[in-house]
């Protein structure tokens, strides 16, 4: 059983703190207001990033160009579509924008939760902002330097002895989705930390169901992973394996139950 002083859902008599009532309608205002201002900041991160689209996105197509340099390939995509160059810039755009503002934007996340955390709870916001945007550019990172490249060089050895015809739009939409999906992955010990702090899951729980949890790692590495060799399945997994055992160090700091114990041990 949790410590009931140490619940975010109950309150004793030595733990009583003013929280303000919300009703349904205002967390439904509450949050239209934090989409609102995270949207308006997204939409002037993409135009700062417009100006220097180009530019930006000679980070992004330098992936496939390595590849096809060491490949000895022709080192330039085609387009399909008048319009595809166009539609590529601005999802660049759009991705180089919302990692530019990934700060604020989780800044509004923990706005809209901070309502709802009594006030010692309070004092992780500095804590969150700096995991969460840490975190994510770290995932973006990692799939930038380590797992996209890797990916690439195995797709393209592999069918050298071919003439490539790469769209860039299909070049961006693979680059979009494993930078992103590994920056959301990366956000894992983040989500823990709350679910564990308000006692949904404990480290027990996560430790005991460690097994299930590997399985399931690596079925969604070999899910998103572009390539279907295991090298590049396992790259995808490991940064996932230890993120979860972390994630079970940070429950058993922030778990009600935990926190009670290695409070009544101070007190003996």
């Amino acid at each position: 059983m949790a410590d009931v002083a140490e619940s975010p859902f109950l309150k004793s008599e030595t733990d009583q703190e003013s929280m303000p009532a919300m009703g349904f309608l205002d967390h439904l205002e509450e949050l239209r207001k934090r989409i609102i201002n995270s949207v308006i900041a997204v939409a002037v991160g993409f135009f700062l990033c417009w100006w220097k689209v180009e530019w930006i996105y000679g980070f992004v197509q330098k992936p496939i160009m390595t590849a096809l340099h060491n490949n000895h390939l022709d080192e330039k995509l085609v387009y399909l579509n008048p319009t595809e160059p166009f539609n590529l810039y601005m999802k660049v755009a759009l991705l180089a924008g919302l990692f530019v503002t990934s700060p604020y934007v989780l800044y509004q996340v923990w706005l809209f939760i901070a309502p709802g955390l009594y006030r010692k709870e309070k004092r992780y916001v500095a804590p969150f902002l700096f995991s969460t945007v840490f975190l994510f550019l770290a995932g973006g990172y990692f799939g930038y330097r380590i797992v996209y490249p890797q990916a690439l060089q195995f797709l393209i050895g592999f069918g050298k002895q071919f003439q490539p015809m790469i769209t860039i739009g299909e070049y961006t939409q693979l680059f979009l989705t494993i930078i992103l999906g590994l920056g959301i992955i990366f956000e894992m010990p983040v989500l823990i930390f709350f679910l564990a702090l308000m006692g949904i899951v404990s480290p027990r729980f996560l430790w005991d169901n460690s097994r299930y949890s590997i399985l399931i790692i690596f079925i969604i590495a070999a899910i998103v992973t572009p390539t279907q060799d295991i090298v590049n399945m396992c790259v995808f997994a490991s940064p996932m394996l230890v993120l979860y055992f972390l994630s079970i160090g940070i429950a058993w700091l922030v778990h009600p139950d935990q926190r009670a114990k290695r409070r009544e041990k101070q007190a003996a």
